[in-house]
């Protein structure tokens, strides 16, 4: 088993961290260029909405043409992304229509990176291709947690070489070096999707791959899964708001630097590391996916309202903890849910549409989450926190109608 996912997890790893590298260090370069609180949403947005476009795309061509020479393009353009990133930090001041230009190249940066950002979508492939029906319930678990330990050294790392002579310089040369290893780990890795199990290649059109709602009705799921998509619909705009915000609101709140942002961090990626890795598979085997899924989201928005109830560290921690679990049980409980009830022949394009939901999501909101965060402060938590709640009654009423459904005698 481990030397069949090993270069899943690899793959899972390197990437977690190539992303989580920035995150203790990105405030402050926009900081550094004297933008407002929203261009880090801008930022954010830019890369989410290009990988909305071209998510979909290889998460379908993968279909046809297979995994590793999809993720080998992608892997590609995530490590040109970065070192434009770098040039642009060598820069020097220059404004362009009242602009940084260095904002201007970092933004093309986070663009390419974005449309050649499927890995996720097509690594989730690669996994279910490999993995059987009992192992698909908690190998999205293990993964989660191989995601935590990267957000535990990512950060750490981050921080650390921001803090070196070399500043914001020496972090982005690290992901390049991470983009580097991840590209040859997936140069070694086996074809996971077989010819005779592809399908023929459709033509690419720019408004079928953002038009979800017509991909759906492509690919015609079962209703469950169109219930998880709709449920992962509010879950990935609350995660949206919440990407971009809980940076700004911890450095508020604590007045963090570049290393207590990085350590803070850390701590952060031990939960996800933890609960992902252990909690949420005994969970998921006592429960099952579903009731996982409605557990999270339960604590996803009770965490998220008590941490706007104190400042002091290690209470707020305790609540922290509570949310974070919450997320941590219901990440895995999607990819296992949306991937044992998937069409096998279309795992790729339903990954990809499930992938899509969430960057659609990253592509809008952040942006927005930014300004109103500016705007309302702490209490824009709030209007985070009712997101979980909604996305619970819908996947909870939305159960019990299939369950009903399938029980009655007309539909036998």
């Amino acid at each position: 088993m481990l030397r069949k996912l090993l270069p899943a997890y690899l793959l899972t790893f390197v990437n977690v961290l190539g992303f989580t590298i920035l995150m203790p260090v990105f405030p402050f370069i926009i900081e550094s260029y004297n933008a407002p609180d929203w261009v880090y949403g801008l930022m954010l947005t830019l890369y989410s909405a290009f990988q909305f476009i071209g998510s979909p795309y290889l998460g379908g061509l993968s279909d046809s043409l297979g995994r590793k020479p999809v993720l080998v393009i992608s892997q590609i353009g995530t490590l040109l992304s970065w070192i434009i990133f770098f040039v642009a930090l060598l820069f020097p001041e220059y404004s362009l229509f009242g602009i940084s230009l260095s904002l201007i190249i970092i933004g093309l940066s986070r663009a390419l990176d974005g449309i050649t950002g499927g890995n996720t979508s097509v690594a989730n492939a690669y996994v279910s291709d490999i993995t059987t029906r009992q192992e698909k319930s908690y190998i999205f678990g293990y993964l989660g947690g191989i995601a935590g330990i990267a957000m535990i050294i990512g950060p750490g790392i981050g921080g650390l070489t921001a803090s070196t002579s070399l500043g914001f310089k020496g972090t982005i040369l690290a992901a390049i070096g991470i983009s580097i290893i991840t590209l040859i780990t997936i140069l070694l890795i086996k074809e996971s999707h077989p010819k005779e199990k592809r399908i023929p290649r459709s033509k690419f059109s720019l408004w079928k791959s953002i038009n979800i709602h017509a991909r759906v009705q492509e690919v015609q799921p079962k209703p469950i899964i169109k219930l998880l998509f709709t449920t992962k619909f509010f879950f990935s705009i609350m995660m949206a708001f919440y990407i971009s915000t809980i940076v700004l609101f911890v450095i508020d709140l604590f007045k963090f630097n570049e290393q207590e942002l990085g350590t803070f961090l850390l701590v952060v990626g031990l939960f996800l590391s933890f609960n992902q890795a252990f909690v949420s598979r005994i969970i998921i085997r006592r429960i099952g996916e579903f009731k996982t899924l409605l557990v999270g989201l339960a604590l996803s928005a009770i965490g998220l309202f008590c941490i706007t109830l104190t400042d002091n560290f290690w209470l707020y921690i305790s609540f922290y903890y509570v949310m974070n679990l919450g997320l941590s049980l219901s990440f895995p409980s999607f990819n296992a849910l949306i991937s044992i009830h998937a069409n096998p022949q279309k795992q790729g394009a339903v990954m990809g549409i499930s992938e899509s939901i969430t960057s659609f999501c990253n592509a809008v909101f952040p942006i927005i989450g930014a300004f109103l965060y500016g705007q309302m402060s702490f209490y824009f938590y709030y209007l985070v926190a009712a997101l979980p709640v909604t996305a619970f009654i819908i996947a909870f009423i939305g159960y019990n109608h299939l369950k009903k459904s399938e029980l009655d005698p007309k539909n036998a």
